[in-house]
């Protein structure tokens, strides 16, 4: 086993629902083996600001229910710059902190490479974010909690919908993935699911809704758009509808996806990664993330979650598709 005496751990980027239960895994894992941790606040900015506290038990007692992250987060464009890395080694450097855990998405993680390979700072990363799109994982800390969020949003704007018998074009994160729209769109039922990684034609998707509804054949009204790339493609949508005489409303669920209680799915999966990521790290591994494939755990070399994307199973949509009908 690698010897550790010291190690630091750090939420980055957008927060996600578990984070805390991340870090609480981490920190008692690491003090069960006589293990130092600190925390650093606001990602990676904190740790160019040398701002970091040191944890005990007791710090990380009665937070693995709490959404957020009680380090706090931050994105840091300065950690673009190879000369704020080198930085940021010199500071773990000065607090005697042999290594350093990430939890966050896939630019929190790139960053986490990079610190790695410029400086020969072991780091282990852990994937948190809602967006469910990191290669070699199937699932990420956060995504289950902002399904399940977005799914019950969706089941109360249902009512109304279906009470005025009108369309409600439902806007959830993703903006470059649509895996939280294609599992809240399959487990709401949605009448049609829009993702970035398809293009979209507004017109024809305008008037196949259109058709439906004047037929009878629409079902529940709900379209679930992810926010994707393209400026306000929710709102273009709408008044495409409306050019055929439908009045359709939007709903932007926007942070409240992020927020809340983690369900005990995200809390499970947090705590396990976080000891895990320690078990790996006195293993002598680093320079990777510990993710979850076929129900077990798995390391992931942070270059290839640079290198390679997650792609969205096209048999998802199908499967909406099929549904509808």
């Amino acid at each position: 086993m690698r010897e550790i005496t010291s190690v630091a751990v750090l939420t980055s980027g957008g927060d996600s629902p578990g984070m805390n239960a991340a870090i609480r895994g981490v920190v008692r894992t690491a003090l069960s083996y006589g293990i130092t941790v600190f925390g650093i606040h606001r990602g990676f900015t904190g740790l160019l600001q040398n701002d970091m506290e040191l944890l005990s038990s007791a710090s990380v007692s009665n937070i693995v229910q709490r959404g957020g992250t009680f380090l706090k987060s931050a994105r840091c464009p300065e950690f673009h710059d190879p000369a704020c890395r080198k930085q940021a080694a010199k500071i773990l450097h000065t607090r005697n902190i042999e290594a350093l855990l990430v939890i966050g998405g896939d630019g929190s993680l790139t960053g986490a490479h990079l610190l790695e390979e410029e400086t020969g700072i072991p780091v282990i990363g852990l994937p948190g974010t809602i967006d469910n799109d990191i290669f070699g994982t199937e699932d990420t800390i956060g995504f289950d909690t902002a399904m399940n969020t977005a799914l019950d949003a969706i089941d109360r704007i249902r009512d109304t919908a279906d009470s005025h018998e009108r369309h409600f074009l439902v806007e959830v994160m993703g903006r470059n993935s649509g895996f939280l729209a294609t599992h809240v769109g399959i487990a709401a039922g949605a009448e049609m699911i829009l993702v970035p990684e398809y293009s979209v034609n507004i017109a024809e998707i305008a008037l196949q809704l259109a058709t439906s509804r004047k037929a009878g054949t629409g079902s529940s009204g709900i379209i679930v758009v992810a926010e994707g790339n393209e400026p306000d493609l929710t709102s273009k949508i709408a008044h495409e509808l409306q050019q055929h005489g439908l009045a359709p409303h939007i709903s932007i669920l926007g942070h409240i996806q992020r927020g809340g209680r983690p369900s005990g799915h995200d809390r499970v999966l947090a705590s396990c990664l976080g000891a895990v990521a320690i078990e790996y790290l006195l293993a002598g591994y680093s320079d990777i993330m510990v993710g979850v494939s076929n129900g077990e755990v798995v390391d992931i070399p942070l270059d290839d979650l640079i290198r390679y994307r997650k792609g969205l199973d096209p048999e998802l949509l199908k499967i909406a598709l099929q549904l509808h009908k």
